[in-house]
């Protein structure tokens, strides 16, 4: 129903009309909206357009902070990791692990497998084991059909690798469907996935209306749909760390290297155990990742989806970090499904992401899963490590602290004052507000 604010051939208006029926319609300080809004504009008009051409209906940009973790060492290589996030500590608490593991012989890494999925979702009438019998000729059909698709993949080392005929019909009446897998090797892959299984659907339902081992009643098959699966879980990639437990030294609260290590490994065994404590976890997992993934220009919701179903592929949402103590030896380790590209999409527009490439030293695929993968274990070590000794608020909040400052719009003289009382204090936004109308109380009456 069409109403005042309604409007009629939005996207073929030029962003300056886009943005005025905006302030317009929705604002009520139009032109103050419409400067900000066109603050955030890139300097460059070319930039610009590239970024524009991102989404639609794009009226300006969000910036996000972009900081950097230094002091990661990976299979023994030093990375100084890009991080966009908003959030408070998360950057310092990455940087905070690497430097920790730095002098405890680093992370290691290593991929596991690369391969990811596609499928060809269809409903039929027909009697399976006829397909079956057929099934090698229908594999050379798609797989010629699909030759001009896959060649430039394949000639990098990529392609189709399995094609298999899967069986729901015990679940829903009459639908089937064609799992296959694919290796893209640097690129994340998803138009060329995609370009393949929509060609496959269309020989699917040709060799099906055209093979004589079909009965007239058996040649219509309704594709529903043909898509890439985000859940990869043979793409999969393993960081860790492993020390004498000696190594580990003690911690704040005159704990021990024992004491810790005891404790840490009890706090992942109830992230395991626990789906209320696994969520929060692994939250802690992701903050790591998907700061250096949109720092890339990759998806963070393709990998945050993946991640969370690896999480319940036992039947229960679990921890995707793990803990172990044997003959002495202390290791963490992380096992998580990571569909990355270094080529391609945003990873070669976006300015930022070929920075960040470049700063990674311009990594293959699989190097890209070893370093994002450790990022999110570093980020996991250091939340555990303080929840089991100081407790998360004290570094979160001291890190909070400036946040909470701009909001009360404290001046650089108290802030920096405010940074000296808080030292040793607990933080709190009322704290912190009590402390400025403090300063401003006595600077007004002098």
């Amino acid at each position: 129903m069409a109403t005042e604010k309604s409007v009629s051939g939005f996207s073929k208006m030029s962003k300056r009309k886009k943005l005025r029926w905006l302030v317009e319609n929705f604002f009520k300080d139009p032109e103050k909206v419409m400067r900000e809004l066109m603050s955030f504009w890139h300097s460059s008009e070319e930039q610009q357009r590239i970024l524009d051409g991102f989404s639609e209906n794009t009226l300006s940009n969000y910036p996000m902070p972009f900081g950097v973790a230094p002091n990661f060492i990976i299979n023994g290589k030093t990375y100084c990791v890009p991080m966009v996030i908003e959030e408070s500590s998360v950057v310092a608490a990455a940087s905070s692990a690497a430097k920790f593991w730095m002098n405890r012989g680093g992370f290691k890494a290593k991929v596991l497998s690369t391969l990811k999925v596609g499928q060809v979702h269809f409903y039929w009438k027909g009697k399976l084991q006829k397909l079956e019998s057929v099934f090698d000729l229908l594999k050379t059909a798609l797989l010629q059909n699909t030759a001009p698709i896959t060649a430039n993949m394949e000639q990098r080392g990529g392609g189709i690798t399995a094609i298999e005929l899967l069986d729901f019909s015990r679940e829903e009446a009459n639908y089937y469907q064609l799992k296959v897998s694919f290796e893209t090797c640097d690129s994340m892959g998803a138009n060329f996935i995609n370009s393949v299984l929509e060609s496959f659907a269309e020989t699917l339902s040709n060799f099906v209306a055209t093979h004589p081992v079909f009965d007239d009643d058996e040649k219509d098959i309704e594709i529903i749909m043909s898509i890439l699966s985000n859940f990869t879980p043979e793409c999969l990639v393993r960081a860790w760390v492993e020390c004498p437990i000696e190594d580990l030294g003690s911690f704040e609260g005159g704990i021990d290297a024992e004491a810790f290590a005891q404790k840490f490994c009890r706090a992942i065994r109830i992230a395991w155990l626990d789906p209320y404590r696994a969520t929060t976890h692994n939250k802690g997992i992701f903050n790591g990742i998907d700061a250096v993934v949109i720092a890339t220009g990759n998806d963070f919701r393709a990998i945050e989806a993946c991640g969370h179903t690896y999480a319940s592929r036992s039947g229960q949402y679990r921890s995707l970090s793990k803990c172990t103590i044997e003959n002495g030896i202390f290791k963490f380790c992380l096992d998580i499904p990571l569909a990355l590209g270094t080529v391609g999409g945003l990873t070669n527009l976006h300015p930022i992401a070929r920075c960040s490439l470049e700063m990674l030293g311009n990594p293959s695929a699989e190097e890209l899963m070893q370093i994002i993968a450790t990022t999110g274990l570093a980020q996991n070590f250091a939340a555990v490590k303080s929840l089991v000794t100081t407790g998360i608020q004290k570094g979160h909040m001291k890190m909070h602290l400036l946040n909470i400052l701009n909001h009360l719009k404290a001046t650089e003289s108290e802030i920096e004052k405010a940074e000296a009382y808080f030292e040793d204090r607990q933080i709190s936004f009322n704290s912190v507000r009590i402390f400025i109308n403090q300063c401003r109380n006595e600077n007004s009456a002098v």
